[in-house]
């Protein structure tokens, strides 16, 4: 083994064997590297429990991700075929997200990193969702060809994220070009679910309800994309605005007795919401000269959202790259795959002493 000396810790620098815990949000996320390859991804999702309620709740999160993380560090050493003995490394989120659930997942890799005497590494969640494209093996296979080239512009959009990077290296210089100054895009999914009578989540319910409906039905607002907004907005998000369109809209088919048409509805707000992602993330690689896109985030698992991305970037001569849509969704494959990067480019760990951080800067890779 090519293996190096680490704070008293003896660690494989080409190829480390990496286990990455993921509990930013509602999903508990274990996942199992060596190098890039994949070879396990374990999630156990709380969703059910909170679709009473409409939205994430918190708390609840955080009880349910106590209750899933044995269970799912047992099953991804399990099908990995692999011991905790066996690990080089261990890589955990430490932000942004939710405080209670991010603490539940720090606890439990410090516990393991102490009790294993192994090194731990606390790594950002959102770098995380780039580092999913640089795994590979046949848990991860993906529409993509080849390796992460560098640099690259990559569009997050989840339901707490709607950010726009540009990753010059993963694990050393990642820059902010914008994020959403009100609702994230997976937020303006629920909400409008909501507000149409659908279940939550509202991302796969939204496109359920689009199939046959007409996108240019209804002219929604995309918001930040007029000229007056490129100063000091040209990559940044907005979505609340389209939301209080949506609802304005459904008010006044119901003041006048008329039938919400709901598919119309779907359609037109997720064209709109596509339309403005795709717009400043073209952009962004025009304006960087970046000839590729990476797309990351449970809200990429919208189908409109992704054949526009392909329609977009074929036009402008850029290369898309979407990872597996396992990958694309929080999980701890990804923060493994972010820990072994760190780990082969001589990244020291982060020791016992970082926390938890709700609102952890894009820019700080590591903890």
């Amino acid at each position: 083994m090519n293996g190096a000396e680490v704070n008293g810790a003896e660690i494989s620098i080409s190829e480390p064997l990496v286990l990455g815990i993921e509990t930013s949000c509602d999903e508990t996320g274990v996942g199992i590297v060596r190098g890039s390859t994949l070879l396990a991804n374990v999630i156990a999702s709380s969703m059910e429990e909170h679709a009473r309620f409409g939205g994430v709740v918190p708390e609840i999160a955080a009880r349910a991700h106590l209750e899933a993380m044995t269970p799912a560090i047992t099953a991804a050493l399990a099908e990995a075929g692999v011991t905790l003995q066996d690990l080089d490394a261990i890589a955990v989120t430490s932000g942004p997200g939710l405080a209670g659930a991010l603490m539940v997942g720090v606890g439990a890799a410090k516990a393991l990193s102490v009790a294993l005497d192994t090194p731990l590494y606390a790594v950002n969640h959102l770098v995380g969702h780039v580092g999913a494209d640089v795994l590979d093996g046949p848990l991860a296979a993906s529409p993509t060809d080849g390796p992460l080239e560098y640099p690259t512009i990559a569009l997050l959009v989840s339901g707490g994220h709607t950010s726009l990077l540009l990753v010059r290296d993963l694990v050393s210089d990642v820059e902010l070009l914008g994020e959403t100054i009100d609702d994230a895009a997976g937020e303006a999914f629920d909400k409008v679910a909501r507000l149409l009578g659908l279940p939550y989540p509202g991302g796969p319910e939204i496109d359920r309800a689009a199939v046959g409906g007409d996108p240019k039905a209804i002219r929604f607002p995309r918001g930040l994309t007029q000229q007056k907004d490129a100063a000091k907005h040209r990559y940044d998000f907005s979505f609340s605005g389209l939301k209080t369109a949506v609802a304005r809209y459904t008010e006044q088919c119901t003041d006048a007795g008329v039938p919400i048409p709901i598919a119309d509805v779907a359609a037109s707000f997720r064209e709109a919401v596509a339309d403005v992602l795709l717009t400043k993330a073209i952009a962004a690689c025009r304006d960087h000269d970046v000839p590729r896109l990476l797309l990351g985030g449970g809200v990429v698992a919208n189908a409109r959202i992704r054949q526009l991305a392909e329609e977009r970037c074929a036009a402008a001569g850029i290369e898309l790259r979407i990872p597996p849509l396992s990958l694309c969704t929080d999980n701890g494959a990804m923060i493994a795959a972010l820990g072994a990067q760190l780990i082969m480019a001589g990244h020291e760990p982060s020791g016992l002493a970082f926390g938890a951080d709700s609102t952890l800067s894009v820019t700080d890779i590591q903890a």
